[in-house]
Order: structure tokens, then sequence, then C-alpha cells
């Protein structure tokens, strides 16, 4: 289960591949084209490492038996010191990374603390931690790209339960959620991004989880994230069905569609797709496509990339 946990970073790993072939002449056509696809690769970078810290966080509040609730032996991360403070209030656990996660796709360097209040359990319904976060920079294998994040998010077990035992509950639901984080993008340049989501735990032939925001942001519902991207704009990404990520399938996005508002354009992802366009079975195999479409000043425009 540890590994299945950790596995779910996978997730974001085919997010982040999402809107990154499109980049091309900002001046072409004005159509935007080019800021669309850096603000849609920003948001998943940062989706991605939020999801690939949180799931260590689930590896960490389930193995330690002072959190969990559960007797068991605590786990470890890959290139990480972890120290574990059970006797001051709140309990901490403090990350420190400096590496590759497990999957070798993000090196982490940076602090990260896990607090939770002296008689709480996450295994319980509505059991709530704070991760925080300092000077955590996280670069992509691929590419080279990094983000640093600074600030916390608070991360609940709505549902109560734990992962290691969903086949037998069915279904958990944990929310994550903050009023801002400091991201400082490659180019140096700092926004607060705001963050509410939700990610849904089911058990179908292994574990699916679906993800999905839950925030409305004026006339947007079922936001995920929003705030000012890195060219001085205001966004939100919500969504508009939610993202599926299925065990059976290899870890991979099998359906949802995203989309990202800001004032000059909206552009919008749709996943699990054929290379026609059209919804496709689960083989677990191939590529995937997603169909990524882009509206600004003059007109839409759609391409079908692999993923």
């Amino acid at each position: 289960m540890k590994k299945q946990i950790l596995r779910l970073t996978a997730i974001a790993s085919c997010i982040a591949v999402l809107l990154t072939a499109c980049q091309k002449d900002p001046a072409e056509n004005n159509d935007y084209s080019s800021e669309a696809s850096t603000h849609s690769d920003d948001q998943s970078k940062f989706s991605e490492d939020l999801d690939d810290i949180t799931n260590d966080a689930d590896v960490m509040l389930e193995s330690t038996p002072s959190f969990s609730g559960r007797p068991g032996e605590v786990q470890s991360l890959c290139n990480a010191t972890v120290v574990i403070d059970t006797t001051s209030n709140p309990r901490t656990i403090t990350i420190t990374y400096n590496g590759l996660n497990c999957f070798g796709n993000i090196n982490r360097v940076g602090v990260v603390v896990i607090s939770m209040p002296a008689g709480m359990r996450w295994r319980n319904a509505g059991a709530a931690i704070t991760i925080t976060y300092t000077n955590l920079r996280l670069t992509r294998v691929r590419d080279n790209k990094s983000i640093t994040i600074n600030g916390s998010h608070v991360y609940t077990n709505v549902t109560g339960g734990l992962l290691i035992n969903l086949p037998a509950l069915g279904t958990i639901r944990h929310t994550l959620t903050s009023n801002g984080m400091s991201v400082t993008f490659d180019n140096n340049s700092q926004r607060t991004w705001q963050v509410a989501k939700e990610r849904t735990f089911t058990y179908n032939n292994g574990i699916v989880m679906s993800s999905r925001g839950m925030q409305t942001v004026g006339s947007e519902t079922n936001v995920a994230e929003w705030g000012t991207n890195r060219f001085g704009r205001s966004f939100t990404t919500s969504t508009i069905t939610p993202v599926v990520i299925r065990q059976d399938c290899s870890f991979r996005i099998t359906s949802g569609e995203l989309k990202h508002t800001i004032p000059v354009f909206t552009a919008t992802a749709r996943f699990g797709l054929d290379a026609q366009g059209n919804p496709t079975g689960c083989p677990g195999t191939g590529p995937y496509y997603m169909k990524l479409t882009w509206t600004g000043p003059n007109g839409t425009r759609s391409i079908i990339l692999p993923y």
C-alpha cells in the first residue's frame, strides 16, 4: 500500500505534460498561445508538487502510530531525513528533502513540517493537519523547470479512515486548502496562490483517485487554484469534470477536464481520449491523448496531444 500511495504522484506527472507542447511565438496571431501554455504548465507543476508532498504526508501519517492511531512501522521516504516529535503540542513530523522523489521525476530540496494537535488521530473523521513549506525547491527532471514554495496548507481527512484500509472502507475523502502560498518561478517572479481541492479515493480493481476543485471565485465554480500568474494576470483553474487516475490503468489519468480562466483567454484540457479525440478505454499501455483548446481575441484553437 505504501508503494500505491507513493505512485499516486503519477497523477500529477501526467498532468505536468498536458500543456507544454503548444509553445509558439507569442506574437503569432496575437492569440496568447505562449502565455496560455506557460501558465497552464505552471499550474500543472504546482499541482504536481503539492500532490507529491501530500502523498508523502499520507505515508508518514499512516505509518506513524501516534499520528495514525494504529500499530505499525514508520516508513522511510526517498532522499529525505525525517524527525518525529510526539511530545510537543502540536506534534510534528519534520521532513528535510535533499534529492529525487521515489519516481525519480522531481528533485526536492527544502523543509516540510507536518503538524497535528496532541490527541488527534489521522484515522478519525475531521482530523486536520497543517503542512508547512520552507524554501522547498522542486525541480522537474525532464526539463529542469523549478518552483520554490513557501507557506502552508491544511489537509483534512473528511470521512476518516486510512488508505491502507481502502478496500474495506470503500471511500475516503480528503481536502486540501490554503488562503495563500508563495510560489517563486524560475524567472524569479513571486506570486501568491490559493488552493481548495478535494481528493476522493475509492477501490475498483485497485485505487481510484478523483480530484476536483471546491471553491467559488467570482462566477467560476469548482475552482482548485486561483491567484496571480507569473505574467501578473489574475487566474482561476476550475474542474469541469473530476480528473480520475486509476491503479489498474498503470496510475494514469483516464478522464477529466480542467479550465484555466484568465482575463484575456481561457484554456481547457480534456483527458482520456484516443488519437482522434474520442473517449477511449483502459488498456494501461500505449499513449492516451488530451485535447487542448484555448480561446483568445482571435477565436478558438485546439490540438490533440499524447500524455
